[in-house]
């Protein structure tokens, strides 16, 4: 199926946008390679340092400096669900590497926090920072100059996006992704959203509100509705930096080992003494990140991804913003009702097919790149088959024509929309982004006046006192990056729910983010500026008629316009949200974060450097790859 032309005009705008800071990315790419393994650059004393505590055999092989070493970079922790499974990882990457004849070595571990134990506390204001703290502990990890490929294990919210902006930033490096997998199912969803707005009405106790959270979330694995975790998963497969089907094979089991173990031996294959070469960095360029986009779209995913997924592209030289999110979810169908935009979870979503029925009708759809490179090497169709064990051996097979079940995956003939529900809204309150894919119809267009509020718990305030009976639009303001880290507000979502069940038409706006689990209520998030930037939020009052519009993409305070133009801007005393749970560590990140549209980030785009000047100062630099994608393929094609 040819490209559709609104893909092919995305992709080109997005290509001519990004040509200087591209460019500029690649030249740092190939001055960062050396002939040979990488720590054949380093000093007698800096290599003895790097396997002084490693077994005889692996020092031999490293000493050597002949056969590759692969990085393990793991947010490993045992309180966090999806990531205590990666425990027991390290060992099993290091034997099957050593199988291969080369060596893995544990390069560093990077925090993680979990939004769910977060959610609604002060920690949260830490949450999206915590984002650029991993890009800079992989950094960190991966600084000692001994690796030939990596393996980055990671799952959550700002620990994949995080993990790959680091791993951007050495992207001469092959680096393949490693889930760990959800967990099985618990309740429903919707059982789970249930007892959660009755115990915000005040008719379930907090026991019973904790035993069904613990009913929800009950095991080692990934939380199962469709989240930023698991969209992470998803994007990670359309990207091509997973095994294909990997995402959501449960922890624990024969063929997730499988899994793991044919990851660490591939990113053997594809170093540079593997015969397969392929940098992170020549994988990740706009196309690909043209696909990532797609399947969002495709699977109704997590608006925190209209932040991250900017952040990623930046990090690779390439500049994405939100018409681009627009205009392609304009025409991706959607092809999943998964939670919180159906009743299935995750687990539903792989028995019917999962991410690679999502990518091959993408693909056949023309609605995807299929020229990209991935870890398989050139072609996204390489990645349109599921996994299986055959004995203890993974093995890929074709999948079935069909969906396993259509009431949660379809193909793209027969579409649950005919677009995939994150839109663009933009008006004189600024630009924000909405997603409609779980909203009602009836619901895509508020009109009412405004109720401003400085944080979540002056909204909650006012709801459990009475005081929000009536339609109304939340103007939740000072939620931004630069006021308090731009925490996520998923805390308000069943008080907006029941307000909505009861007959009111309410929305939110807001320069703050909510969650994956974005739901029923229509909110307009990140509006950009934030008030802190000179955003016009902080313009509204209160009884303003506010119009958010899902239809046309506006989102205006219907205020004459004189009225406006004299009003000054709003003020809130923050500074005790900046103290307490370490957020004064964080100050530095306030003060420097970029606009949501930006990607809510704290590193610039890629600038040229000086390629005449080796990196490695009196070592033999090795042969140094041209500055395109084009150029790069050339060479490997003609190398072999």
């Amino acid at each position: 199926m040819a490209l559709h032309p609104v893909v092919e005009q995305v992709t080109n705008r997005i290509i001519k946008r990004s040509r200087a800071s591209r460019q500029a990315y690649l030249a740092h790419l190939d001055a960062a390679r050396v002939k040979g393994v990488q720590r054949s650059v380093l000093a007698c004393t800096n290599l003895a340092h790097g396997f002084a505590a490693f077994p005889a055999n692996d020092k031999l092989k490293l000493r050597e400096a002949k056969q590759p070493s692969v990085a393990i970079v793991s947010s490993y922790n045992d309180m966090l669900s999806a990531h205590q499974p990666y425990e027991a990882y390290p060992k099993v990457i290091k034997d099957a590497v050593r199988e291969v004849g080369a060596v893995a070595q544990f390069a560093g571990g990077v925090p993680a926090m979990c939004d769910g134990v977060t959610q609604g506390q002060p920690g949260m204001e830490l949450s999206l920072f915590s984002r650029d703290t991993i890009a800079m502990s992989t950094a960190i990890a991966l600084s000692h100059n001994m690796f030939d490929a990596s393996l980055y294990l990671g799952i959550c919210d700002k620990i994949v996006p995080g993990l790959l902006i680091g791993a951007l930033h050495f992207g001469h490096i092959p680096g393949i992704f490693v889930p760990g997998g959800p967990m099985a199912t618990g309740i429903s969803n919707k059982e789970k959203a249930a007892v959660r707005q009755r115990y915000a009405k005040g008719e379930a106790t907090r026991e019973e509100l904790l035993e069904g959270e613990a009913k929800a979330y009950h095991s080692a694995g990934t939380c199962t509705f469709y989240g930023t975790a698991n969209s992470n998963q998803m994007l990670m497969e359309m990207m091509g930096l997973h095994l294909p089907g990997a995402a959501f094979v449960h922890p624990d089991t024969p063929l997730r080992e499988a899994l793991t173990r044919a990851a660490a031996q591939h990113a053997v294959k594809i170093s540079q003494q593997g015969g397969e070469y392929m940098p992170i960095g020549h994988i990740v360029d706009e196309k690909c990140i043209v696909n990532a986009i797609a399947a969002l779209h495709a699977t109704g995913g997590s608006t925190n991804h209209t932040l991250h997924l900017v952040a990623i592209a930046r990090a690779a030289g390439i500049v994405i913003d939100w018409n681009d999110f627009d205009e392609l979810s304009k025409v991706v169908p959607l092809l999943t009702r998964v939670y919180p935009n159906g009743d299935a979870d995750v687990n539903y979503f792989q028995a019917a097919g999962g991410p690679t029925f999502v990518i091959r009708e993408l693909l056949d759809a023309g609605l995807v790149h299929d020229d990209v490179n991935t870890i398989l090497g050139r072609g996204l169709r390489n990645h349109c088959k599921e996994p299986f064990l055959d004995g203890d051996k993974v093995v890929w097979r074709d999948l079935p024509e069909q969906s396993g079940d259509e009431s949660v995956l379809r193909k793209h003939t027969n579409p649950f929309s005919d677009n995939g529900g994150l839109i663009l809204v933009q008006g004189n309150l600024g630009r924000a982004v909405m997603k409609i894919s779980a909203v009602k119809k009836e619901h895509h267009i508020v009109e009412a006046p405004a109720l401003t509020f400085d944080s979540q718990e002056d909204f909650m305030h006012a709801y459990k006192a009475g005081k929000l009976n009536r339609d109304f639009v939340a103007v939740i303001r000072f939620q931004g990056p630069r006021a308090n880290g731009m925490p996520e507000l998923h805390a308000l979502t069943p008080a907006l729910a029941n307000l909505q069940d009861s007959g009111y038409h309410v929305a939110m706006v807001t320069d703050g983010r909510m969650s994956g689990a974005s739901g029923k209520v229509p909110a307009a998030i990140h509006v950009s500026p934030e008030i802190l930037a000179g955003g016009p939020l902080g313009l509204v009052r209160d009884g303003d008629i506010i119009r958010v519009d899902a239809t046309q993409g506006t989102l205006d305070a219907l205020v004459p316009e004189d009225v406006w133009a004299a009003r000054k801007m709003a003020t809130a005393d923050l500074s005790s949200g900046h103290i307490g749970m370490g957020r004064e560590l964080f100050d530095v990140f306030r003060k420097s974060v970029s606009a949501a549209e930006e990607g809510a980030a704290h590193f610039p785009l890629p600038s040229p450097i000086d390629t005449t000047v080796p990196l490695h100062e009196g070592t033999d630099s090795g042969e140094i790859m041209p500055g395109s994608d084009e150029d790069f393929l050339f060479r490997k094609s003609t190398a072999k």
